[in-house]
């Protein structure tokens, strides 16, 4: 165990230290990358529609079995193909979908056997949900390969893939979409119609968090046979080495779509500072007086409980985003926004136009007036197939799912595109330079290489096409 440590902790450190360097040295080359010409704009790009689409799916542990459930719950989806490294998830994914009457293929041989799933001619959609180091390798060999791609948070580990990805995803006419249901959620189209339509005035100010208690709780570090517990093996190892915001994208999603930033406005740099680490050194400490496994990670490095960062638009608007989920504290995302006229905050649920804030029963009158119609379109569906499907939050069809395959399906552009994977993921590798510069300004690279600013707005919540895909 003592050799293994060591190796661990070598790693850890060279990890940690890769990435501070790998940041600091993507920074420098934003000045560079800032001159890309675009060679093909794929907002507004809409491919050639499908009556079927026709997926595979690499990871199908949690995250990636629920997806699965949710899929076969659209109609016109075909699961064709599964990938994991373990045969146990393999077992269990199919299980999940037994009734749906799919029959995919499987592919268990080793980290590359989903090249061989994405080097078939049968498949249009590719679904990622590994660790995320093999994101944006993943899709880059997806989109290579003819395939469309939909991936888990985030689209890839630093801006060099960020940029691999949005030039791959132009030149190959292939859409590259980071899912966030968090931008679909009913409330938060429901806001994003509002600051549309003016009722907020000329938007200021935006918060977002990525905040709950993934540390405490037994169920969170009780392994299984296969040494899986609930904080993820994995996802741990992330916490390693670095100190940023690892997973800005839930609780900026909507803040950026209603600042309209690829598509009227953008960002024009950011910088990030993080407490210390009160938590999780500690709990590793505890967890191997007990438990063997857990003495790799004592005595590590993890990065601070809560991160906060910064950013400023080119047009002076302001986003705070903070990650924090080795705390015990209550959840939130998207949290609020604030313009010349109003403001909205999720947590709990009110708006204010004055220094009071409207009473509750203006309040439902609001949320009725501005549900938008891809809201009510998605519910007549979820109604009309029975309710959804799932005993877990993750494993139930959203409104994000619904409408990427209806948008693929009837040749639509999709409402989040890969300038969006790309600028949202972005924010954690400026954010760890940052952080390890005592919280320097870092400029945000222009993903768009200047199209935001003619770029038309994305996410149709107002259903003008499409709304056509069931759900079964």
């Amino acid at each position: 165990m003592k050799n293994n440590r060591r190796e661990f902790i070598k790693v850890a450190g060279m990890a940690g230290a890769g990435i501070v360097v790998g940041a600091s040295r993507s920074q420098a080359e934003t000045s560079q990358l800032q001159l890309h010409k675009q060679s093909f704009n794929m907002h507004g790009y809409a491919a050639p529609k499908m009556d079927r689409v026709r997926m595979g799916l690499i990871g199908v542990g949690s995250r990636g079995s629920g997806t699965l459930n949710r899929f076969a719950s659209i109609a016109n989806v075909d699961i064709i193909a599964l990938c994991d490294i373990l045969p146990g998830n393999i077992e269990k994914a199919l299980k999940t979908i037994e009734g749906y009457g799919h029959n995919p293929d499987t592919y268990t041989d080793g980290e590359e056997a989903y090249k061989a799933l994405c080097d078939r001619n049968d498949i249009d959609l590719i679904y990622i949900a590994t660790p995320w180091k093999f994101h944006a390798p993943i899709a880059v060999y997806a989109m290579e390969r003819d395939k469309h791609v939909y991936t888990e948070l985030p689209v890839g580990i630093s801006l060099d893939e960020c940029w691999q990805v949005v030039e791959t995803s132009e030149r190959t006419k292939k859409h590259c979409f980071m899912g966030c249901g968090s931008c679909h959620d009913g409330m938060a189209a429901t806001i994003l119609n509002m600051a549309r339509d003016g009722f907020f005035g000329e938007l200021i100010h935006g918060e977002g968090n990525y905040i709950h208690d993934r540390v405490n709780g037994p169920d969170r570090w009780e392994r299984d046979a296969d040494n899986w517990f609930g904080y993820r093996p994995w996802r741990l190892k992330e916490n390693v080495g670095r100190n940023g915001n690892l997973y800005p994208q839930h609780g900026l999603g909507p803040a950026a779509q209603m600042m309209d930033l690829n598509y009227g406005d953008q960002m024009e740099y950011l910088v990030s500072i993080s407490s210390g680490d009160f938590t999780m050194a500690p709990k590793m400490k505890e967890l191997a007086e007990s438990d063997s496994y857990f003495e790799p990670y004592e005595g590590l490095k993890y990065r601070g409980n809560m991160n906060t960062t910064l950013i400023r638009t080119f047009k002076g608007r302001t986003i705070m985003l903070q990650h924090d989920i080795s705390s015990p504290r209550p959840g939130s995302r998207f949290q609020l926004i604030s313009g010349s006229k109003g403001i909205y905050e999720a947590r709990p649920p009110r708006i204010a136009i004055s220094e009071d804030y409207m009473e509750e029963s203006e309040f439902k009158a609001l949320v009725e007036k501005y549900t938008p119609k891809m809201t009510r379109t998605f519910q007549e569906k979820v109604s009309q197939a029975g309710g959804i499907k799932g005993s877990r939050s993750y494993e139930r069809v959203t409104a994000s799912d619904w409408r990427l395959i209806d948008c693929l399906r009837n040749g639509l552009p999709l409402e989040m595109d890969v300038y969006d994977a790309a600028l949202w993921t972005a924010v954690t590798p400026l954010s760890e330079a940052s952080v390890a510069q005592q919280g320097k300004t870092m400029k945000v690279p222009d993903f768009t290489s200047g199209a935001w600013k003619t770029n038309k707005r994305g996410m149709d919540i107002s259903l003008k096409e499409g709304g056509t895909t069931n759900l079964v």
